[in-house]
């Protein structure tokens, strides 16, 4: 998994990739009993049930909470009489919900308007658009923690001031890497912009989100508007911020998966001859398994794979930048192999095997990164940074939004600035996401495809395979001479 890892097997299995041999032996036997079992719809078992179970609780539980939040505070203040509870916080505040809210309500259609145009740049100016994520986000976090300096908000402005750093080590420590991930990339919103039911759904599942926000920034805004003190307030906005992103993130892998099997349809369905479109009820079959029997598994992995993928992202940038410093170079590979054993058990490609096999979620992961692994891609994935750059992306729009919404809270309620921008920000993120996820689900089904069979994306795109194969065996030939040095020195 690292660098220093032995590859020779994997490299000897792809080292003559261009020339087919041994891909087309694998890719006959998959491509013809094996691929067609890969996409026939089979009964499929209910996984995960435990955890699809605590989500719905959670929402309706949530709900309810927010609900009675809000109203305490909508029109008459304290209307449920709840202060009575909180006497060791009360500060007598007059805020009313519908002060706030009106604030969280453009922060929503911000959210949707920037997630719109951006995937429209994007089909329309990819490569503009992806330099611009990777290039403008260092800037505007630089630029906000000025901004909260100047106000002497000085924990915020450290905050962002940190975020600009560390965005500029990453930036710098992959910017080898970026000409291969913008043609990922590419590929990827070629494959999407041919789907447009794939758009639908994307912006089906905006609507959703965005009913779902009306009632969060309902109760959130009658938090922001309670007697409680800043303490107390922050801990609740805390606890509904964290739902609010499992939610968002549930949502989000849903369609992930969703996308992910319409995307594997298209690439099985290259150059075969007996089918040339795809049939009407693959979209409504990927839905409904996306909704019922897989949904415990999109739940489950939901809680914790963006998480650990975004610390795997700046540990490789970290690590690969360390050269002298053995002890600190000690604490960082013992810091990434933990990482990269969670990965193991939590990653993004797991949603590929759940949409295509309809397996539970651990049992995905594992067979995904076994199957990457076995056949050398591993090291490719390694070097795509498109999820960083999707991510990038998403960050931009939530901190517009954020900042958007901070000004006006700032000209109509200066106390309230941070956290009616804060959580603005995360509002805006979670919808920017979801526009985003469809192009990352391209992205991932591709990887999987060409783990499994080679010939499904020769078939799709014979130069982009080309292009990839090559990569990988310049990966391969990498790792090998990094694995004889590192048998040479020690």
């Amino acid at each position: 998994m690292s660098d220093s890892t032995n590859s020779a097997s994997p490299s000897s299995d792809y080292a003559s990739i261009s020339s087919g041999d041994q891909s087309l032996q694998r890719s006959s036997r998959r491509s013809g009993d094996g691929g067609t079992r890969a996409i026939v719809r089979e009964s499929r078992h209910w996984h995960d049930i435990f955890w699809s179970a605590i989500f719905v609780i959670h929402l309706i539980c949530l709900g309810f909470v927010l609900a009675v939040l809000g109203l305490n505070r909508f029109r008459i203040s304290d209307r449920l009489n709840i202060d009575r509870y909180t006497q060791g916080f009360l500060e007598n505040h007059k805020g009313l919900t519908e002060d706030y809210w009106p604030l969280y309500a453009v922060a929503g259609g911000i959210g949707v308007f920037i997630s719109w145009v951006w995937s429209l740049l994007l089909g329309s100016y990819a490569n503009e658009m992806m330099k611009v994520s990777v290039h403008i986000l260092t800037t505007y976090l630089a630029v906000v923690s000025v901004l909260c300096f100047w106000c002497r908000q000085f924990f915020w402005g450290g905050a962002f001031a940190i975020g600009a750093l560390l965005q500029f080590l990453y930036v710098v420590s992959v910017i080898d890497r970026l000409p291969f991930t913008m043609l990922v990339l590419r590929k990827a919103l070629k494959l999407v912009w041919g789907l447009p039911k794939v758009i639908m759904v994307a912006h089906a599942f905006t609507v959703f989100m965005l009913l779902w926000m009306s009632l969060w920034s309902f109760g959130a805004s009658g938090v922001v508007a309670s007697s409680m003190g800043d303490e107390g307030r922050w801990w609740l906005l805390v606890v509904l911020s964290v739902s609010l992103f499992w939610t968002g993130a549930v949502l989000c892998n849903t369609v992930h998966v969703i996308v992910s099997g319409m995307v594997f349809h298209v690439l099985f369905q290259c150059g075969q001859e007996e089918s040339s479109s795809l049939p009407p009820s693959t979209l409504v079959e990927s839905l409904r398994y996306a909704v019922t029997t897989s949904f415990g598994s999109i739940c489950y992995g939901s809680l914790f794979t963006a998480a650990i993928r975004t610390l795997r992202w700046e540990i490789r940038g970290v690590r690969s930048k360390i050269c002298g410093n053995e002890c600190l170079l000690c604490c960082v590979d013992f810091l990434f192999h933990l990482v990269e054993t969670l990965v193991r058990f939590f990653n993004k490609y797991a949603y590929v095997q759940i949409a295509v096999y309809g397996k539970g979620f651990n049992r995905s992961a594992r067979d995904a990164w076994e199957l990457f692994q076995s056949t050398g891609v591993e090291a490719l994935v390694a070097y795509d940074c498109s999820g960083a750059v999707l991510l990038m992306g998403t960050i931009f729009g939530g901190l517009i939004t954020g900042s958007c919404i901070g000004v006006w809270a700032w000209i109509k309620y200066s106390d309230r600035v941070i956290m009616v921008g804060s959580t603005a920000m995360l509002m805006g993120m979670v919808l920017v996401g979801l526009g985003m996820v469809v192009v990352e689900s391209a992205v991932t089904s591709i990887y999987i495809c060409f783990a499994e069979d080679p010939l499904l994306i020769q078939r799709w795109d014979a130069d982009f395979f080309t292009e990839m194969s090559e990569m990988l065996h310049r990966r391969l030939q990498h790792r090998s001479a990094r694995a004889r040095e590192v048998l040479t020195t020690a």
